[in-house]
Protein backbone atom coordinates (compact mmCIF):
# COMPACT_ATOMS: atom_id res chain seq x y z
CA UNK A 1 0.00 0.00 0.00
CA UNK A 2 3.15 2.52 0.90
CA UNK A 3 4.50 2.46 -2.65
CA UNK A 4 0.75 3.15 -4.18
CA UNK A 5 0.36 6.09 -2.02
CA UNK A 6 3.81 7.29 -2.52
CA UNK A 7 6.81 9.34 -0.41
CA UNK A 8 4.73 12.63 -0.06
CA UNK A 9 1.58 10.54 1.69
CA UNK A 10 3.21 9.05 4.16
CA UNK A 11 5.30 12.02 5.47
CA UNK A 12 2.34 13.70 5.25
CA UNK A 13 0.82 11.45 7.96
CA UNK A 14 3.45 10.86 9.85
CA UNK A 15 3.84 14.91 10.51
CA UNK A 16 0.47 15.88 10.18
CA UNK A 17 -1.79 13.35 11.07
CA UNK A 18 0.20 12.17 14.07
CA UNK A 19 0.18 8.38 13.02
CA UNK A 20 2.41 5.97 14.41
CA UNK A 21 4.62 3.94 11.69
CA UNK A 22 3.03 1.08 12.73
CA UNK A 23 -0.73 2.28 11.84
CA UNK A 24 0.04 3.72 8.20
CA UNK A 25 -0.28 0.02 6.58
CA UNK A 26 -3.37 0.32 8.55
CA UNK A 27 -5.10 3.39 6.86
CA UNK A 28 -8.10 2.94 4.73
CA UNK A 29 -6.52 4.61 1.35
CA UNK A 30 -9.25 4.71 -1.54
CA UNK A 31 -7.73 4.48 -4.83
CA UNK A 32 -8.91 6.22 -8.26
CA UNK A 33 -7.72 7.01 -11.83
CA UNK A 34 -8.92 9.94 -14.05
CA UNK A 35 -7.53 9.11 -17.36
CA UNK A 36 -8.13 13.07 -18.54
CA UNK A 37 -6.73 14.37 -15.43
CA UNK A 38 -8.30 17.68 -13.64
CA UNK A 39 -7.91 21.56 -14.75
CA UNK A 40 -9.10 22.92 -11.34
CA UNK A 41 -10.13 22.25 -8.08
CA UNK A 42 -11.91 25.10 -7.87
CA UNK A 43 -15.70 24.82 -7.30
CA UNK A 44 -16.43 27.72 -9.98
CA UNK A 45 -14.67 25.61 -12.42
CA UNK A 46 -16.38 22.08 -11.63
CA UNK A 47 -17.27 21.50 -14.96
CA UNK A 48 -16.27 17.90 -16.25
CA UNK A 49 -17.19 15.26 -14.46
CA UNK A 50 -13.37 15.19 -13.32
CA UNK A 51 -13.09 18.03 -11.90
CA UNK A 52 -16.63 17.82 -10.19
CA UNK A 53 -15.58 14.28 -8.52
CA UNK A 54 -12.87 16.12 -6.80
CA UNK A 55 -14.77 19.02 -5.99
CA UNK A 56 -17.44 16.92 -4.40
CA UNK A 57 -15.38 15.52 -2.01
CA UNK A 58 -13.54 19.11 -0.50
CA UNK A 59 -16.92 21.44 -0.71
CA UNK A 60 -20.77 21.44 0.45
CA UNK A 61 -23.00 23.54 -0.43
CA UNK A 62 -26.49 24.68 0.45
CA UNK A 63 -27.92 21.57 -0.88
CA UNK A 64 -27.52 18.23 -1.93
CA UNK A 65 -28.73 15.24 -4.51
CA UNK A 66 -29.73 12.27 -2.57
CA UNK A 67 -30.62 9.56 -3.22
CA UNK A 68 -33.48 9.05 -6.28
CA UNK A 69 -32.82 12.63 -7.23
CA UNK A 70 -34.02 14.44 -4.35
CA UNK A 71 -32.45 17.56 -2.91
CA UNK A 72 -31.98 17.16 0.50
CA UNK A 73 -30.15 19.84 3.24
CA UNK A 74 -26.63 20.47 3.18
CA UNK A 75 -25.55 23.12 5.35
CA UNK A 76 -28.57 24.49 4.89
CA UNK A 77 -31.05 22.37 7.36
CA UNK A 78 -34.05 23.88 5.97
CA UNK A 79 -35.91 26.59 3.53
CA UNK A 80 -38.91 27.97 2.90
CA UNK A 81 -40.56 29.96 -0.55
CA UNK A 82 -42.11 32.73 -0.59
CA UNK A 83 -45.74 32.75 -1.96
CA UNK A 84 -45.07 34.41 -5.18
CA UNK A 85 -42.17 31.75 -5.48
CA UNK A 86 -39.60 34.11 -6.08
CA UNK A 87 -37.64 34.44 -2.64
CA UNK A 88 -36.16 31.45 -1.22
CA UNK A 89 -35.26 31.87 2.61
CA UNK A 90 -32.37 29.09 3.94
CA UNK A 91 -31.64 28.67 7.65
CA UNK A 92 -28.15 27.25 7.90
CA UNK A 93 -26.21 25.01 10.04
CA UNK A 94 -24.20 26.88 12.43
CA UNK A 95 -21.64 23.73 13.25
CA UNK A 96 -19.64 23.60 10.03
CA UNK A 97 -16.15 24.75 9.37
CA UNK A 98 -13.69 25.24 6.86
CA UNK A 99 -10.85 23.45 6.82
CA UNK A 100 -7.71 24.94 8.70
CA UNK A 101 -5.76 27.68 6.95
CA UNK A 102 -3.19 29.99 8.28
CA UNK A 103 -4.73 32.86 6.78
CA UNK A 104 -7.71 32.35 8.88
CA UNK A 105 -5.31 33.47 11.89
CA UNK A 106 -6.15 32.88 15.26
CA UNK A 107 -8.10 30.02 15.79
CA UNK A 108 -6.64 28.55 12.14
CA UNK A 109 -10.40 27.58 11.14
CA UNK A 110 -13.67 29.42 10.97
CA UNK A 111 -17.64 28.90 10.79
CA UNK A 112 -19.52 28.93 7.88
CA UNK A 113 -22.12 32.27 7.50
CA UNK A 114 -24.70 32.90 5.56
CA UNK A 115 -22.10 35.62 4.30
CA UNK A 116 -20.03 33.25 3.24
CA UNK A 117 -22.46 32.45 0.19
CA UNK A 118 -23.54 35.79 -0.09
CA UNK A 119 -19.13 36.10 -1.02
CA UNK A 120 -19.36 32.68 -2.85
CA UNK A 121 -22.20 33.22 -5.31
CA UNK A 122 -21.20 37.10 -6.59
CA UNK A 123 -17.97 35.50 -6.88
CA UNK A 124 -18.90 32.99 -9.23
CA UNK A 125 -21.44 35.36 -10.73
CA UNK A 126 -18.77 37.54 -11.89
CA UNK A 127 -17.33 39.00 -14.57
CA UNK A 128 -13.93 39.12 -13.54
CA UNK A 129 -13.73 35.72 -12.86
CA UNK A 130 -15.10 34.07 -15.93
CA UNK A 131 -16.12 31.05 -14.81
CA UNK A 132 -18.10 28.38 -17.15
CA UNK A 133 -20.11 27.66 -14.18
CA UNK A 134 -21.34 31.68 -13.84
CA UNK A 135 -24.34 31.02 -15.64
CA UNK A 136 -26.47 28.97 -13.23
CA UNK A 137 -27.03 32.40 -11.13
CA UNK A 138 -28.68 33.85 -14.18
CA UNK A 139 -32.17 32.92 -12.96
CA UNK A 140 -31.19 35.21 -9.32
CA UNK A 141 -32.05 38.59 -9.85
CA UNK A 142 -29.51 41.77 -9.75
CA UNK A 143 -29.92 44.65 -7.51
CA UNK A 144 -28.35 48.25 -8.59
CA UNK A 145 -24.85 47.56 -7.76
CA UNK A 146 -24.49 44.60 -10.04
CA UNK A 147 -24.39 42.37 -7.40
CA UNK A 148 -26.65 39.05 -6.90
CA UNK A 149 -29.87 39.82 -5.05
CA UNK A 150 -29.34 37.97 -2.29
CA UNK A 151 -28.33 39.01 1.17
CA UNK A 152 -27.29 37.44 4.83
CA UNK A 153 -29.96 38.23 7.12
CA UNK A 154 -28.13 36.62 10.03
CA UNK A 155 -25.20 34.62 10.49
CA UNK A 156 -27.17 31.26 10.11
CA UNK A 157 -29.86 32.82 7.62
CA UNK A 158 -29.55 33.65 3.80
CA UNK A 159 -32.28 35.26 1.37
CA UNK A 160 -32.11 34.55 -2.29
CA UNK A 161 -34.15 36.69 -5.42
CA UNK A 162 -34.71 35.06 -8.21
CA UNK A 163 -35.81 37.56 -11.67
CA UNK A 164 -38.92 35.02 -11.89
CA UNK A 165 -40.00 31.67 -10.69
CA UNK A 166 -37.58 28.87 -11.86
CA UNK A 167 -38.76 25.24 -10.20
CA UNK A 168 -35.45 23.70 -10.86
CA UNK A 169 -33.40 26.20 -8.61
CA UNK A 170 -33.12 23.91 -5.33
CA UNK A 171 -31.58 21.23 -8.25
CA UNK A 172 -29.02 23.79 -9.19
CA UNK A 173 -27.74 24.64 -6.32
CA UNK A 174 -26.93 20.85 -5.68
CA UNK A 175 -24.09 21.87 -8.42
CA UNK A 176 -21.05 21.85 -7.08
CA UNK A 177 -20.56 25.61 -8.73
CA UNK A 178 -22.59 26.45 -6.04
CA UNK A 179 -19.88 25.74 -3.21
CA UNK A 180 -19.01 27.68 0.01
CA UNK A 181 -15.68 29.30 -0.48
CA UNK A 182 -13.60 31.43 2.08
CA UNK A 183 -12.60 35.18 1.20
CA UNK A 184 -9.63 34.78 3.04
CA UNK A 185 -8.33 32.36 1.08
CA UNK A 186 -9.13 33.50 -2.08
CA UNK A 187 -7.63 36.43 -1.42
CA UNK A 188 -4.82 34.76 -0.28
CA UNK A 189 -3.93 32.00 -3.13
CA UNK A 190 -5.53 34.64 -5.99
CA UNK A 191 -5.92 32.48 -8.92
CA UNK A 192 -3.44 29.75 -7.18
CA UNK A 193 -6.78 28.76 -4.82
CA UNK A 194 -7.47 26.37 -8.19
CA UNK A 195 -4.41 24.19 -6.58
CA UNK A 196 -4.86 25.13 -3.21
CA UNK A 197 -8.43 24.61 -2.23
CA UNK A 198 -9.97 25.17 1.56
CA UNK A 199 -13.59 24.16 1.61
CA UNK A 200 -15.57 21.93 4.34
CA UNK A 201 -16.04 18.87 2.68
CA UNK A 202 -15.69 15.38 4.37
CA UNK A 203 -11.95 15.38 2.75
CA UNK A 204 -9.28 18.01 2.99
CA UNK A 205 -6.89 18.89 0.29
CA UNK A 206 -2.95 17.70 0.38
CA UNK A 207 -1.09 17.21 -2.51
CA UNK A 208 -1.46 17.49 -6.10
CA UNK A 209 0.99 16.99 -8.72
CA UNK A 210 -1.18 17.80 -12.06
CA UNK A 211 0.61 14.91 -14.23
CA UNK A 212 1.18 12.37 -11.42
CA UNK A 213 -1.73 12.39 -8.34
CA UNK A 214 -3.97 14.04 -5.98
CA UNK A 215 -4.42 13.34 -2.59
CA UNK A 216 -7.10 13.94 -0.29
CA UNK A 217 -6.96 13.48 3.73
CA UNK A 218 -9.60 12.65 6.18
CA UNK A 219 -11.34 15.85 7.21
CA UNK A 220 -11.96 14.67 11.40
CA UNK A 221 -13.88 18.05 11.98
CA UNK A 222 -16.68 17.11 9.27
CA UNK A 223 -20.15 18.14 10.18
CA UNK A 224 -22.16 15.04 8.61
CA UNK A 225 -22.90 11.59 10.60
CA UNK A 226 -24.19 8.66 9.09
CA UNK A 227 -27.94 7.46 10.28
CA UNK A 228 -26.44 5.28 13.73
CA UNK A 229 -25.16 9.02 14.47
CA UNK A 230 -21.40 7.76 13.49
CA UNK A 231 -19.38 10.53 12.59
CA UNK A 232 -18.09 10.83 8.30
CA UNK A 233 -16.22 10.24 6.45
CA UNK A 234 -14.72 6.10 7.30
CA UNK A 235 -12.11 6.78 4.71
CA UNK A 236 -8.74 8.12 5.90
CA UNK A 237 -7.67 9.49 2.81
CA UNK A 238 -8.03 9.61 -1.39
CA UNK A 239 -5.33 8.83 -3.91
CA UNK A 240 -6.47 9.92 -6.97
CA UNK A 241 -3.86 8.78 -10.22
CA UNK A 242 -3.73 10.05 -13.71
CA UNK A 243 -2.77 7.61 -16.11
CA UNK A 244 -3.76 8.54 -19.27
CA UNK A 245 -4.00 4.69 -20.56
CA UNK A 246 -6.81 3.09 -19.71
CA UNK A 247 -6.20 -0.02 -20.44
CA UNK A 248 -3.22 0.13 -17.97
CA UNK A 249 -5.80 1.22 -15.43
CA UNK A 250 -8.04 -1.20 -16.20
CA UNK A 251 -5.25 -4.06 -15.09
CA UNK A 252 -3.74 -1.99 -12.33
CA UNK A 253 -8.03 -2.50 -10.97
CA UNK A 254 -7.72 -5.94 -11.81
CA UNK A 255 -4.44 -6.35 -9.45
CA UNK A 256 -6.18 -4.76 -6.64
CA UNK A 257 -4.41 -1.34 -6.79
CA UNK A 258 -7.68 0.71 -7.71
CA UNK A 259 -10.69 0.59 -5.98
CA UNK A 260 -13.03 2.00 -8.35
CA UNK A 261 -13.37 1.79 -12.50
CA UNK A 262 -16.49 4.03 -13.87
CA UNK A 263 -17.52 3.68 -17.77
CA UNK A 264 -17.42 1.32 -20.04
CA UNK A 265 -14.20 1.75 -22.26
CA UNK A 266 -13.83 0.02 -25.40
CA UNK A 267 -10.13 -1.09 -24.67
CA UNK A 268 -11.84 -3.53 -22.06
CA UNK A 269 -15.44 -3.87 -22.69
CA UNK A 270 -15.02 -7.08 -23.97
CA UNK A 271 -12.51 -8.46 -21.75
CA UNK A 272 -15.05 -8.01 -18.94
CA UNK A 273 -18.97 -7.88 -20.05
CA UNK A 274 -20.48 -10.51 -21.68
CA UNK A 275 -22.65 -9.26 -25.22
CA UNK A 276 -25.75 -8.58 -22.82
CA UNK A 277 -23.96 -6.60 -20.57
CA UNK A 278 -23.55 -9.21 -17.72
CA UNK A 279 -20.12 -9.77 -15.55
CA UNK A 280 -18.12 -12.05 -17.00
CA UNK A 281 -18.32 -14.92 -14.58
CA UNK A 282 -14.51 -15.30 -14.10
CA UNK A 283 -14.72 -11.72 -12.16
CA UNK A 284 -17.72 -12.15 -10.61
CA UNK A 285 -16.49 -13.36 -7.26
CA UNK A 286 -13.92 -10.21 -7.07
CA UNK A 287 -15.68 -7.43 -8.87
CA UNK A 288 -18.92 -6.20 -8.31
CA UNK A 289 -20.83 -4.34 -11.54
CA UNK A 290 -23.35 -1.38 -10.46
CA UNK A 291 -25.29 0.55 -13.11
CA UNK A 292 -28.18 2.83 -13.22
CA UNK A 293 -29.58 4.75 -15.54
CA UNK A 294 -27.67 7.91 -16.54
CA UNK A 295 -28.89 11.59 -17.17
CA UNK A 296 -27.20 11.26 -20.75
CA UNK A 297 -28.85 11.46 -24.05
CA UNK A 298 -26.27 10.50 -27.33
CA UNK A 299 -28.02 12.04 -29.93
CA UNK A 300 -27.18 13.48 -33.79
CA UNK A 301 -28.75 17.09 -34.42
CA UNK A 302 -29.53 18.90 -37.55
CA UNK A 303 -28.54 22.78 -37.32
CA UNK A 304 -31.69 23.90 -38.49
CA UNK A 305 -30.72 26.93 -39.55
CA UNK A 306 -27.57 26.66 -41.11
CA UNK A 307 -26.61 28.45 -43.87
CA UNK A 308 -27.30 25.55 -46.70
CA UNK A 309 -30.53 24.29 -44.79
CA UNK A 310 -32.04 27.59 -45.11
CA UNK A 311 -31.44 27.94 -49.00
CA UNK A 312 -33.17 24.37 -49.65
CA UNK A 313 -30.08 22.79 -50.89
CA UNK A 314 -29.38 19.99 -48.07
CA UNK A 315 -31.85 17.37 -48.00
CA UNK A 316 -31.72 17.57 -44.24
CA UNK A 317 -33.97 20.85 -44.83
CA UNK A 318 -36.65 17.86 -45.53
CA UNK A 319 -38.80 16.88 -42.41
CA UNK A 320 -39.41 13.75 -44.08
CA UNK A 321 -35.98 12.87 -44.75
CA UNK A 322 -34.96 13.49 -41.26
CA UNK A 323 -37.73 11.28 -39.98
CA UNK A 324 -36.31 8.78 -42.69
CA UNK A 325 -33.05 8.91 -40.95
CA UNK A 326 -34.59 8.29 -37.38
CA UNK A 327 -36.23 5.09 -38.50
CA UNK A 328 -33.50 4.00 -40.82
CA UNK A 329 -31.02 2.23 -38.18
CA UNK A 330 -31.76 -0.26 -35.25
CA UNK A 331 -31.18 1.20 -32.14
CA UNK A 332 -31.43 -2.42 -29.73
CA UNK A 333 -28.80 -4.18 -32.31
CA UNK A 334 -26.02 -0.57 -32.11
CA UNK A 335 -26.40 -1.05 -28.08
CA UNK A 336 -26.44 -4.76 -27.98
CA UNK A 337 -23.26 -4.74 -30.28
CA UNK A 338 -21.45 -1.55 -29.75
CA UNK A 339 -21.74 -1.17 -26.32
CA UNK A 340 -22.24 -4.75 -24.87
CA UNK A 341 -25.60 -4.30 -23.55
CA UNK A 342 -25.15 -1.25 -21.66
CA UNK A 343 -27.12 1.96 -22.40
CA UNK A 344 -31.07 1.66 -23.70
CA UNK A 345 -32.08 2.68 -26.62
CA UNK A 346 -33.54 5.95 -27.31
CA UNK A 347 -37.21 5.22 -29.25
CA UNK A 348 -39.00 8.09 -27.08
CA UNK A 349 -37.58 11.24 -27.65
CA UNK A 350 -35.03 13.56 -26.16
CA UNK A 351 -35.43 13.27 -22.32
CA UNK A 352 -33.59 10.85 -20.84
CA UNK A 353 -34.61 7.53 -19.06
CA UNK A 354 -34.73 7.65 -15.05
CA UNK A 355 -35.66 11.86 -14.84
CA UNK A 356 -39.23 12.32 -13.87
CA UNK A 357 -40.87 13.27 -17.51
CA UNK A 358 -39.30 10.62 -18.98
CA UNK A 359 -42.61 8.66 -20.61
CA UNK A 360 -42.20 4.89 -21.48
CA UNK A 361 -45.29 5.10 -23.67
CA UNK A 362 -44.05 7.69 -25.74
CA UNK A 363 -44.04 6.60 -29.40
CA UNK A 364 -40.54 7.68 -30.88
CA UNK A 365 -38.18 6.31 -33.44
CA UNK A 366 -37.93 2.64 -33.97
CA UNK A 367 -36.30 0.85 -36.86
CA UNK A 368 -39.02 0.58 -39.96
CA UNK A 369 -37.25 0.63 -43.27
CA UNK A 370 -40.19 0.40 -45.07
CA UNK A 371 -41.53 4.15 -43.18
CA UNK A 372 -38.10 4.80 -44.50
CA UNK A 373 -38.03 4.19 -47.54
CA UNK A 374 -41.65 5.65 -48.03
CA UNK A 375 -41.12 8.77 -46.37
CA UNK A 376 -38.26 9.15 -49.11
CA UNK A 377 -40.04 8.39 -52.02
CA UNK A 378 -42.45 11.40 -50.35
CA UNK A 379 -39.79 13.89 -50.65
CA UNK A 380 -38.87 12.44 -54.06
CA UNK A 381 -35.37 10.87 -53.35
CA UNK A 382 -35.42 7.60 -55.36
CA UNK A 383 -33.42 5.39 -57.27
CA UNK A 384 -33.65 7.47 -60.83
CA UNK A 385 -33.59 10.74 -58.11
CA UNK A 386 -30.77 9.39 -55.50
CA UNK A 387 -30.22 11.72 -52.12
CA UNK A 388 -26.59 13.39 -51.98
CA UNK A 389 -23.83 12.90 -49.81
CA UNK A 390 -24.77 13.80 -46.44
CA UNK A 391 -22.14 14.88 -43.95
CA UNK A 392 -22.14 12.97 -40.49
CA UNK A 393 -19.42 15.21 -38.38
CA UNK A 394 -18.15 13.51 -34.70
CA UNK A 395 -15.57 12.94 -32.67
CA UNK A 396 -13.08 9.72 -32.95
CA UNK A 397 -14.55 8.27 -29.30
CA UNK A 398 -18.03 8.26 -31.11
CA UNK A 399 -16.44 6.76 -34.64
CA UNK A 400 -17.86 3.10 -33.93
CA UNK A 401 -21.72 4.62 -33.58
CA UNK A 402 -21.30 6.75 -37.01
CA UNK A 403 -20.16 4.11 -38.60
CA UNK A 404 -22.87 1.57 -37.69
CA UNK A 405 -25.06 4.55 -38.68
CA UNK A 406 -23.79 5.01 -41.45
CA UNK A 407 -23.89 0.60 -42.81
CA UNK A 408 -27.40 1.04 -41.66
CA UNK A 409 -28.28 4.18 -42.89
CA UNK A 410 -26.97 2.61 -46.92
CA UNK A 411 -29.45 -0.08 -47.02
CA UNK A 412 -32.12 2.73 -47.90
CA UNK A 413 -30.30 4.74 -50.14
CA UNK A 414 -28.65 7.73 -47.88
CA UNK A 415 -24.43 7.79 -48.59
CA UNK A 416 -23.03 9.28 -45.18
CA UNK A 417 -19.39 10.56 -45.47
CA UNK A 418 -18.06 10.72 -41.85
CA UNK A 419 -15.94 13.66 -40.60
CA UNK A 420 -13.88 13.22 -37.23
CA UNK A 421 -12.97 16.45 -35.56
CA UNK A 422 -11.03 17.00 -32.29
CA UNK A 423 -13.31 17.10 -29.67
CA UNK A 424 -12.23 20.73 -28.92
CA UNK A 425 -12.84 21.87 -32.79
CA UNK A 426 -16.02 19.92 -32.62
CA UNK A 427 -18.26 21.23 -29.62
CA UNK A 428 -16.63 24.77 -31.23
CA UNK A 429 -17.98 24.02 -34.66
CA UNK A 430 -21.37 22.82 -33.07
CA UNK A 431 -21.69 25.86 -31.17
CA UNK A 432 -20.56 27.93 -33.98
CA UNK A 433 -23.26 26.67 -36.24
CA UNK A 434 -20.98 25.61 -38.72
CA UNK A 435 -21.67 21.77 -38.97
CA UNK A 436 -25.31 20.69 -40.39
CA UNK A 437 -25.52 17.45 -39.09
CA UNK A 438 -23.50 16.47 -35.73
CA UNK A 439 -22.97 13.79 -33.13
CA UNK A 440 -23.53 15.40 -29.79
CA UNK A 441 -24.56 13.90 -26.38
CA UNK A 442 -26.36 16.42 -23.26
CA UNK A 443 -25.56 14.93 -19.82
CA UNK A 444 -27.79 16.82 -17.17
CA UNK A 445 -26.22 19.69 -14.96
CA UNK A 446 -29.26 19.33 -12.79
CA UNK A 447 -31.76 16.27 -12.47
CA UNK A 448 -35.03 18.46 -14.34
CA UNK A 449 -36.24 17.84 -17.60
CA UNK A 450 -36.30 21.21 -18.19
CA UNK A 451 -32.64 20.58 -18.92
CA UNK A 452 -32.88 18.95 -21.71
CA UNK A 453 -35.75 20.76 -23.14
CA UNK A 454 -33.47 24.29 -22.91
CA UNK A 455 -31.62 23.02 -25.73
CA UNK A 456 -34.48 23.21 -27.84
CA UNK A 457 -35.83 26.85 -26.37
CA UNK A 458 -35.57 30.00 -28.99
CA UNK A 459 -34.23 32.49 -26.80
CA UNK A 460 -31.08 29.37 -26.12
CA UNK A 461 -29.56 30.17 -29.58
CA UNK A 462 -25.97 29.09 -29.60
CA UNK A 463 -23.44 30.28 -29.42
CA UNK A 464 -24.61 32.29 -26.61
CA UNK A 465 -27.08 29.30 -25.39
CA UNK A 466 -26.99 25.45 -25.61
CA UNK A 467 -29.54 25.93 -28.91
CA UNK A 468 -27.24 24.21 -30.91
CA UNK A 469 -29.93 23.07 -33.32
CA UNK A 470 -31.61 26.19 -34.00
CA UNK A 471 -34.68 25.21 -33.47
CA UNK A 472 -37.85 27.59 -33.18
CA UNK A 473 -41.19 26.59 -32.42
CA UNK A 474 -44.11 28.80 -31.27
CA UNK A 475 -45.92 26.18 -29.56
CA UNK A 476 -42.77 25.04 -27.46
CA UNK A 477 -41.66 28.13 -26.47
CA UNK A 478 -45.35 28.42 -24.88
CA UNK A 479 -45.13 25.37 -23.12
CA UNK A 480 -41.65 26.25 -22.07
CA UNK A 481 -42.53 29.53 -20.59
CA UNK A 482 -45.69 28.35 -19.30
CA UNK A 483 -43.96 25.41 -17.34
CA UNK A 484 -41.59 27.50 -15.34
CA UNK A 485 -44.77 29.01 -13.72
CA UNK A 486 -45.95 25.73 -12.79
CA UNK A 487 -45.50 24.54 -9.18
CA UNK A 488 -47.21 21.55 -8.98
CA UNK A 489 -44.67 18.96 -10.02
CA UNK A 490 -47.12 16.32 -12.34
CA UNK A 491 -48.55 18.70 -13.98
CA UNK A 492 -45.17 20.50 -14.87
CA UNK A 493 -44.63 17.02 -16.19
CA UNK A 494 -46.90 16.88 -18.30
CA UNK A 495 -46.07 19.82 -20.00
CA UNK A 496 -42.56 18.72 -20.11
CA UNK A 497 -44.07 15.40 -22.21
CA UNK A 498 -45.96 17.70 -24.44
CA UNK A 499 -43.17 19.85 -25.23
CA UNK A 500 -40.66 16.20 -25.53
CA UNK A 501 -43.43 15.01 -28.43
CA UNK A 502 -42.54 18.41 -30.38
CA UNK A 503 -39.22 17.76 -30.57
CA UNK A 504 -39.49 14.35 -31.44
CA UNK A 505 -42.51 15.41 -34.57
CA UNK A 506 -40.15 17.76 -36.05
CA UNK A 507 -37.12 15.30 -36.22
CA UNK A 508 -34.97 17.95 -34.48
CA UNK A 509 -32.38 15.10 -33.41
CA UNK A 510 -31.27 11.92 -33.75
CA UNK A 511 -31.86 10.37 -30.59
CA UNK A 512 -29.54 7.43 -30.14
CA UNK A 513 -29.47 5.93 -26.81
CA UNK A 514 -30.07 7.13 -22.85
CA UNK A 515 -26.78 6.36 -21.20
CA UNK A 516 -26.18 3.99 -18.08
CA UNK A 517 -23.85 4.58 -15.49
CA UNK A 518 -21.38 1.64 -15.05
CA UNK A 519 -19.09 1.26 -12.04
CA UNK A 520 -16.69 -1.48 -11.05
CA UNK A 521 -15.65 -2.02 -7.62
CA UNK A 522 -13.81 -4.95 -6.13
CA UNK A 523 -16.46 -6.69 -3.77
CA UNK A 524 -14.69 -5.86 -0.18
CA UNK A 525 -15.26 -1.85 -1.02
CA UNK A 526 -18.50 -0.92 0.05
CA UNK A 527 -20.82 2.79 0.47
CA UNK A 528 -19.30 3.86 -3.16
CA UNK A 529 -23.11 3.80 -4.48
CA UNK A 530 -24.67 5.10 -7.36
CA UNK A 531 -26.69 8.08 -8.32
CA UNK A 532 -27.87 8.81 -12.24
CA UNK A 533 -26.10 11.91 -12.02
CA UNK A 534 -22.48 9.77 -11.99
CA UNK A 535 -21.61 11.77 -9.32
CA UNK A 536 -18.74 10.03 -7.10
CA UNK A 537 -19.71 10.26 -3.39
CA UNK A 538 -16.99 8.85 -1.25
CA UNK A 539 -18.25 9.81 2.32
CA UNK A 540 -19.89 6.90 2.66
CA UNK A 541 -17.31 4.31 1.24
CA UNK A 542 -15.78 1.56 3.36
CA UNK A 543 -12.81 -0.26 2.68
Amino acid sequence: MLRNIGFIVVVSFLYACNFAVRDIENLSIFRYNEANGISSLDPAFARNIENISAVNQLFNGLVQMGDGLKVQPCIAKSWQLSQDRLTYTFSLRSDVNFHPHEAFKAKNSRTVTAEDFVYSFNRLASEELAAPGAWVLNFVERVESGKLAMQAVDDTTLEIRLKKPFPPFLGILTMQYCSVVPKEIISYYGEDFRSNPIGTGPFKFKYWSESNKLVLLKNEDYFERDSLGEKLPYLDAINVTFNKDEEVAFLQFLKGDLDYLSGLNGSYKDEILNSNGQLKSKYQDQIRMVTNPYLNTEYLGFNLSGLEIQNKTSPLADLRVRKAINYSFDRHKMIVYLRNGIGTAAVQGFIPKGLPGFDEQMEGYSYNLDSARSLLAQAGYTNDNPLPIITLNTTAQYLDLCEFIQHELKQVGFTIDIEVNPSATHNELVAKGELLFFRKSWIADYPDAENYLALFYRKNEAPDGPNYTHFKNELFDQLYDASLLIDNDSVRIDSYQKMNQIITQHAVTVPLFYDQVVRFIPIQVKGVGINAMNLLTLKHAIK
